[in-house]
């Protein structure tokens, strides 16, 4: 049982994640790359290996005053992983960690980044699902922002393409990853001390979103939402840790919206999770028995995804919203919460 004084802790924190105000960094109807010089940007729209109206942002991670993020790949995105300054109301898109590191058809580069995650020392852990065109497997990339952006591992798995999202699993004992694929009855497990991964079996559920529980919780769980689906699931990460080969996943409860595509869980417990072709995040507090509330709505976003957003180490959660029904098609959003990412300890909020 929670005491009485640390659940009324609890629930104020998220009455404050409920009552967050944000304000717009920019507003944009279109959003451009970074060119190595006008007249390659002209020819990459002659050819169409440019086109600004396919530019779509999918996944997000921060750290310091970089906002990183993963753009569907369609037809004229050259590069798929970017980043962009926090503060600019008129960014650019900058390859990352450079433009030479992307490109089809070559598997030591970046086909198609996927989910990102920065984990507590200021690395940046970034999936690759490969090109449908190409042969290369998929991968996951470590990339050390606090060292000059030094790529530290290319972790390659034996299967090609669907990767989703991942979350990241420090212990005193070793970091793990947790990483769903979106048409697949398994979940992925990655050790970074042995470079090794190894497959989960989810019987009867294909994992999509995913979240994990604040680094300090005693009997850390991973969250799981199925596509198609309003069900929530739960499993203890102490038997990934120890190499199961199935987990047995908990239902905990429904959502009122079906497919969640993206979940985020702050350092203190808080949920938040984004839904296919909803205008609304919901949030909800997993110290306590399943129940939603409605932590942000955006009047008239039409489009099947139009969230995405992460937790900063100062205690703000950014977001963007993509409307591709009107104009501004982009924008990005902030607000301070009072809490940090689920990989920080909950005693380390910013002021």
């Amino acid at each position: 049982m929670i005491p009485f004084f640390v659940a009324i802790f609890l629930l104020g924190l998220s009455s404050l994640a409920t009552a967050a105000n944000f304000n717009q960094v920019f507003a944009l109807t279109e959003l451009d790359y970074e060119w190595p010089s006008e007249a390659s940007r002209a020819q990459a729209l002659r050819d169409g290996t440019f086109k600004p109206e396919n530019v779509y942002p999918r996944y997000m991670a921060v750290y310091g005053t970089r906002l990183f993020l993963s753009l569907h790949k369609d037809e004229g995105i050259p590069v798929t992983l970017v980043s962009l300054p926090t503060s600019s109301a008129s960014p650019k898109l900058t390859p990352f960690p450079s433009r030479n590191m992307h490109g089809p058809g070559d598997c030591d580069k970046i086909e198609e980044a996927k989910g990102l995650e920065v984990d507590s020392v200021g690395r940046l852990w970034v999936l690759d699902q490969g090109s449908i065109s190409s042969n290369c497997s998929a991968k996951l990339l470590i990339i050390d922002l606090a060292n000059k952006d030094q790529i530290k591992i290319i972790h390659r798995f034996p299967f090609r393409r669907w990767l989703h999202d991942l979350v990241l699993d420090e212990t005193p004992d070793g970091t793990f990853a947790y990483i769903t694929r979106s048409i697949e009855q398994n979940i992925v497990v990655f050790s970074l001390e042995r470079n090794e991964s190894w497959m989960v079996d989810t019987p009867g559920i294909r994992a999509y979103a995913i979240a994990l529980s604040p680094k300090d919780q005693e009997a850390r769980q991973l969250y799981l939402s199925e596509w198609n689906s309003n069900q929530q699931f739960s499993v203890s990460v102490a038997a990934l840790r120890n190499g199961t080969r199935t987990a047995n996943l908990n239902p905990i409860g429904n959502w009122t919206a079906i497919s969640s595509f993206r979940m985020l869980m702050d350092n203190h417990g808080t949920m938040y999770a984004a839904f296919f072709q909803e205008n609304h995040i919901f949030s909800c507090n997993t110290s306590q028995p399943f129940q939603e509330q409605r932590f942000h709505q955006v009047a008239g976003v039409y489009t099947g995804l139009p969230f995405t957003f992460a937790l900063d180490q100062s205690g703000t959660f950014w977001m963007t919203v993509f409307d591709d029904k009107k104009k501004p098609r982009y924008r990005l959003l902030k607000a301070t919460v009072g809490a940090k990412s689920y990989t920080f300890e909950a005693s380390q909020v910013s002021e």
